[in-house]
C-alpha cells in the first residue's frame, strides 16, 4: 500500500539532486506557495510561473507546479489580485495549487540547466565554466558544480554548420551573433539563461564560441572588438530543455519510491518573444 506523498516529501526528493543550499544567496527557491502537508496529486513542470500555466495545471488535473524561475523573487510590498504577481499568488492559493521553484540550485548542479544545454549541442564531457563550491564542501562532494559548461565536440565542424545545428537543436528561427563566426568550432562554452558576465571567462578558457541566453550590448561590443564569437540563444530557448529532463528524472525518482504520481512537462508554454519579419 502506497503512503500519501506530500509536498514536503516532494521537496525532500528535489533536495537530493538540487539542494537549496547550492542556490545563490540572492535567490529565492523552494516552496513559493502551498502547504507542505498537502498531498501531491499531479506535477506540472515549466520554465516560468504564469497564469496560463495555472490553467494548464487544472487541465491536467495537477495540483503542484515546479518552475525554474521563482514566482516570488523580489520582496513583495503588496499582494494585489489585480496585478502580477499578486493575481497569480491569490489564484494559486484559492485553487490550492502548490508552486515550487528550482532556480540557481538547478543551474549549478551536475545534470542541471547548462549540462542539459551542453548535451543538446553535442558537447563531450562538459565541465563547469565557472565552478562554485560552498566553503564547507569537499572536492568530491561538489565535483562538477558551477555555472555554465565548457566542452568539446567529438569532431570539429565549420562555424556555419555548428550554428545551423544549434538553431535546430534549440528550435530557434534565428539567433543574434556578435563577433566573427569561427571558421571551425570544436571547443564550446555554454550557459543557460543570463550568462553575459561569463563571456570573458569563456574566451579565457579557450572556447571557440560561447552560447548563452542573454548578452548585454556592451559585452557584444567587447566580443566584436576581441574577435570572439557570442551567440544569444534567448533566455527561454537556452533554459527550457531542462524542463523535459527534470520531468523524466522526477518520474524515475517517484517510481523508485513506489509513487505513481502523474508528471507532465508543459506542452503549452512558449517563449514570450515572437519574431516579426
Amino acid at each position: 500500500m502506497t503512503t500519501t506523498f506530500t509536498v514536503n516529501k516532494l521537496l525532500k526528493l528535489l533536495e537530493a539532486f538540487s539542494p537549496i543550499a547550492r542556490a545563490e544567496s540572492w535567490d529565492n527557491v523552494g516552496l513559493m506557495v502551498g502547504d507542505p502537508r498537502r498531498e501531491v496529486r499531479g506535477i506540472l513542470l515549466a520554465l516560468d510561473p504564469t497564469a496560463d500555466l495555472l490553467t494548464e495545471c487544472r487541465a491536467h488535473q495537477c495540483n503542484t507546479i515546479i518552475t525554474h524561475h521563482p514566482l516570488i523573487f523580489h520582496p513583495l510590498k503588496n499582494i494585489r489580485p489585480d496585478l502580477h504577481p499578486g493575481r497569480l499568488l491569490t489564484t494559486a492559493i484559492h485553487q490550492e495549487v502548490n508552486i515550487i521553484a528550482c532556480h540557481t540550485n538547478l543551474d549549478v548542479v551536475p545534470g542541471g540547466v547548462s549540462d542539459v544545454l551542453a548535451r543538446r549541442l553535442g558537447l563531450v564531457n562538459p565541465q563547469p565554466l565557472h565552478p562554485t563550491m560552498p566553503e564547507t564542501a569537499t572536492d568530491d562532494e561538489h565535483s562538477g558544480t558551477g555555472f555554465g559548461r565548457l566542452g568539446e565536440l567529438a569532431q570539429p565542424v565549420p562555424g556555419e554548420e555548428f550554428l545551423a545545428g544549434l538553431l535546430q537543436a534549440l528550435e530557434l528561427e534565428a539567433a543574434p551573433v556578435a563577433g566573427p563566426l569561427p571558421a571551425m568550432v570544436r571547443r564550446v562554452a555554454v550557459c543557460g539563461g543570463s550568462g553575459s558576465d561569463l563571456a570573458v571567462t569563456a574566451r579565457q578558457a579557450g572556447a571557440d564560441i560561447y552560447i548563452t541566453g542573454e548578452i548585454k550590448h556592451a559585452v557584444a561590443r567587447w566580443a566584436e572588438m576581441e574577435d570572439f564569437c557570442l551567440v544569444d540563444a534567448g533566455h527561454y530557448h537556452s533554459e527550457n530543455p531542462i524542463v523535459q529532463e527534470l520531468a523524466a528524472r522526477l518520474e524515475q525518482e517517484l517510481a523508485a519510491v513506489g509513487q505513481a504520481i502523474p508528471v507532465q512537462a508543459s506542452d503549452r508554454q512558449r517563449s514570450p518573444f515572437r519574431l516579426y519579419r
